[in-house]
């Protein structure tokens, strides 16, 4: 048995809204059904349970976006997830969505099946609806908002999950300020690189501008919110420095253990490569456990590691992010190497920023100082 994890796409890209940034839009050219199969489900929730190891088998549903699916498709696959269960273990599911389709109805059905929630929101009114639009072309923050609130009324804590674009980044405290106003408890900072034609695009953000917003961010956190909010970046960089190793696959070491199964049921190598060069089975052929541990993908999750440039082997910091994801190492290292991670320049800031704060918070903890104290120490002039 192997320990990874699947992230399964029920609608595949289809989605009831049309970020301007998105990069899985139309991924599968509406090649596929309008929805994974009850087969496919069935065999999906069977193959992965047999697959996995350890005490609680989580599963994940994202998309596109995943609700489209309808209600009864996951009350379906919570009773097929009961049914294969087994004896002695726990499942656990986590929904990623936009929030528009969640109303009460859903609510309910989220908090009674003990749901984790992670809700896309680009931080201000003004940055969201500047990206994030409806199929109509209209604008959708002010209904994400309130499916946050109607969450928290129902008992869920949802994960507030917001792109760093140009825009983002030159406006970090406002963004995180606003985010931090939900007071939900976990917040999740996503870079967005895109190309075309060979360049970046304007709304990318820039290594300097990340860098900015990374500190911009810290600083508020760590002033006023450290012990209360944990934004996920942060809390990657204290796991390692208190001798532990990232847990998000853009950060590890190596990556690979995170498939991606297609509505119709095919298995890629990573959410950032659904293509024909990264298709290594499908769920009603293959076992996902063999996929898993395949000679293909282990060399897609080595090539992280065995792909880094002189300067990422070099660096100290490399601990902290694993020379970043594949999908943005495109760029010319100090040397003139190419393959450096796009972003690179940013997380250097950023961990020259934040990785002495964060010891010395660590040492003040240590010492028995409150959060609110550590905060002071932190900032005192």
């Amino acid at each position: 048995m192997s320990d990874f994890v699947v992230m399964a796409k029920p609608v595949g890209s289809l989605c009831n809204m049309q970020c301007s940034y998105c990069y899985y839009l139309n991924a599968d050219n509406g090649s596929a059904p309008p929805h994974m199969s009850d087969e496919i489900l069935e065999t999906y929730i069977r193959s992965y349970m047999n697959a996995v190891s350890g005490k609680v088998i989580s599963f994940t549903w994202h998309g596109g976006e995943p609700t489209l699916a309808g209600l009864e498709f996951f009350r379906k696959a919570v009773a097929l997830q009961k049914k294969y269960l087994p004896a002695g273990r726990e499942c656990w599911n986590n929904l990623q969505t936009n929030g528009l389709y969640l109303d009460d109805t859903w609510c309910r059905f989220l908090k009674e099946n003990r749901f984790d929630v992670g809700v896309s929101i680009d931080g201000t009114r003004f940055i969201h609806d500047l990206y994030r639009h409806d199929t109509g072309g209209r604008p959708t923050y002010q209904r994400v908002a309130d499916t946050v609130t109607r969450l928290k009324k129902h008992g869920i804590m949802p994960d507030l999950l917001c792109t760093v674009t140009s825009d983002t980044a030159a406006n970090g405290k406002a963004v995180y300020e606003a985010l931090r106003r939900f007071n939900t408890g976990w917040i999740q900072f996503i870079p967005i690189v895109r190309r075309e034609n060979g360049s970046v695009t304007e709304d990318s953000v820039t290594p300097q501008l990340y860098g900015k917003f990374l500190k911009d961010v810290f600083r508020e956190w760590a002033s006023h919110d450290m012990g209360k909010t944990n934004v996920q970046l942060f809390a990657e960089t204290a796991l390692v420095l208190a001798g532990g190793s990232p847990d998000v696959c853009w950060l590890a070491e190596k990556c690979g253990t995170v498939l991606i199964v297609e509505r119709d049921g095919n298995v890629y190598s990573c959410d950032h490569f659904v293509d024909r060069h990264h298709l290594i089975g499908n769920v009603l052929e293959d076992d996902l456990g063999t996929l898993a541990e395949s000679d293909a993908q282990r060399s897609f999750g080595n090539a992280k590691k065995d792909a880094l440039v002189r300067q990422c082997r070099e660096c100290p910091y490399l601990k902290f992010c694993g020379g970043g994801c594949l999908k943005d190492r495109f760029a010319n290292a100090d040397d003139g190497e190419q393959g450096l991670y796009y972003l690179c320049d940013g997380l250097r800031q950023y961990y020259d920023y934040a990785v002495p704060l964060l010891k010395k918070s660590m040492e003040l903890s240590a010492q028995s100082h409150s959060s609110a104290e550590i905060m002071r120490l932190l900032f005192k002039k």
